[in-house]
Formats: structure tokens, C-alpha cells, sequence
């Protein structure tokens, strides 16, 4: 019963998180330990759920990803963007295959997290207050420097609680994409890094999947996906007429009191 309640709670942490600026990553480490479900079964768990996570957007993108696949090939702005994601892709492929390892050995922690929580909030808060005014404002318009702008800056996400989507989207804001613009490119960006990095765990801990957790970790996949789908949806809506200051200061604000329970020696969060 336990191992279900934790999944049905994580599920939804992945889905509600993976994709809004407050770090998917850095909320589950935090989640897990709280709930005592860690180690290396965990670890595998949450593999499989993040592809519940990317499964909510191909689903609500189908047919913008449809269309790309089809003219691909041929010239025009579906192959424009089939390359500005691929440009964009590189820069954190690249780098995370390298690094994977010491990061996943150094700094999976709490108060790496936490840092990173408060810190990603101030960034949200400067980058709002002095970004350019918005020059692209569909998803069709970002070009190859812009992307790889956007590839970049995604880099910071390698550290866990920096948060991939909140990197992406910053990193847009910052090159002229609009608020819309920067949240669909990040959703799409998504896909192939996600997909790379899980296959990847998927493979280097193969050795932890187990028939016996099958229901446990199904039903973590299921929640993932459907609380993605939801927040996918409302994101979109949510930057079309406002700005990104409320997950911010969310940040900020849950990352103090983290630390405030780390000073009182929780051990839930230092171990």
C-alpha cells in the first residue's frame, strides 16, 4: 500500500512539475526522500515515469509533430524546426553524456536542490524585469542562433533543480521568443531530450526493472501522464497573459523553507 500511495504521489509530482519552471527533478529527490522511497527501485521508477511525462505531449502535440514529420525533408517550416530543435538538442546531448555520471554522483542531493530552487527564482524574476521585447511569436519563427541560444542555456538544467523547462523557456525570453513561443519550443525540446536521457537510464539500470513492480510503476506512468496533460494545457493558456513571476517566487519561497528545515536537522531531507 505504501509503494502505491508513493507512486500515485510521485506520478503526479513528475507530471505537474516536468514541465513548468520549478524543476521536475529537484521536486522528486525532495518527494521521494520525504515519502522514504529511495535507492536504486526508485531510481528506476522514475525513469519510467517521466515517459509518462513525454507521452502527454506527443499526444497534445500529435499533429504539429505529424506535420513536421511529414515535410521533414522537403523545404520550408516544418523542416525549419524539425533542424531549430535538433541545433538545440546537441548542446545539453553533448554535454550530459559526458558528465552524467559525477553529476548523477554529486549532485542528486537535497541541498544542491534547494540552492538551485532559490537561486532559479531570482533568474526568473531578472530575466522577466529586463527581457527584450518579444520578436518571435510562434514556434515556426525560432532560427537556428536562437536555438542554439536555447540549447545553451538549457545546460543549466544539468544541475538538478535548476529545472529543464524553466532554462528553455528563460533562455527564449531572453533571444526575443514570446512567452507562448518559449513554452511550446520547450515543450518540443522536451521530447528528444527526454527521450535520449531516459533511454539511457533505462539502459544503465536495466538490471532494476522487475515483473513484481509492474503495477507500482504502471501506475506511476499513468499519473505522470495525466497530470502532464493537464498542465501542458494550462501553461500555454497561463503565459499568454501572464508572466512567469508566480513560479518564481514559488521557488524562492518553498526553497526557504526547505532551508529552514534543513537548520532544524529534518532527516528526511539530509539524508
Amino acid at each position: 500500500m505504501h509503494d502505491l500511495i508513493a507512486a500515485i504521489i510521485l506520478g503526479l509530482v513528475e507530471g505537474a512539475t516536468e514541465f513548468l519552471p520549478v524543476s521536475s527533478t529537484g521536486h522528486l529527490i525532495l518527494a521521494g526522500h520525504a515519502l522514504g522511497f529511495v535507492g536504486p527501485r526508485a531510481d528506476a521508477f522514475e525513469i519510467i515515469i517521466q515517459l509518462g511525462a513525454i507521452l502527454a505531449v506527443v499526444w497534445l502535440y500529435r499533429d504539429l509533430l505529424w506535420r513536421v514529420a511529414r515535410g521533414g525533408i522537403a523545404p520550408g517550416e516544418p523542416r525549419r524546426l524539425l533542424l531549430a530543435l535538433f541545433v538545440a538538442f546537441l548542446p545539453a546531448a553533448i554535454v550530459g553524456l559526458v558528465t552524467h555520471h559525477w553529476i548523477t554522483a554529486h549532485l542528486f542531493t537535497p541541498p544542491v536542490v534547494i540552492g538551485a530552487l532559490i537561486a532559479g527564482g531570482v533568474a526568473i524574476l531578472a530575466i522577466e524585469h529586463w527581457r527584450p521585447a518579444p520578436r518571435f511569436e510562434t514556434v515556426m519563427q525560432i532560427g537556428y542562433q536562437t536555438a542554439l541560444w536555447i540549447g545553451l542555456a538549457q545546460l543549466c538544467s544539468l544541475i538538478p533543480g535548476v529545472s529543464r523547462s524553466g532554462a528553455t523557456i528563460m533562455g527564449a525570453l531572453l533571444v526575443g521568443v514570446a512567452r507562448p513561443a518559449a513554452a511550446e519550443f520547450s515543450f518540443l525540446l522536451a521530447i528528444p531530450v527526454m527521450v535520449a536521457a531516459t533511454g539511457l537510464e533505462l539502459w544503465e539500470n536495466r538490471h532494476l526493472l522487475s515483473a513484481t513492480d509492474t503495477g507500482v510503476f504502471a501506475l506511476g506512468f499513468v499519473m505522470a501522464f495525466v497530470s502532464a496533460l493537464v498542465v501542458v494545457r494550462w501553461l500555454v493558456r497561463f503565459v499568454s497573459h501572464r508572466t512567469f513571476d508566480v513560479f518564481a517566487w514559488y521557488r524562492i519561497v518553498f526553497g526557504l523553507v526547505l532551508v529552514a528545515l534543513l537548520a532544524t536537522g529534518r532527516s528526511w531531507i539530509t539524508k
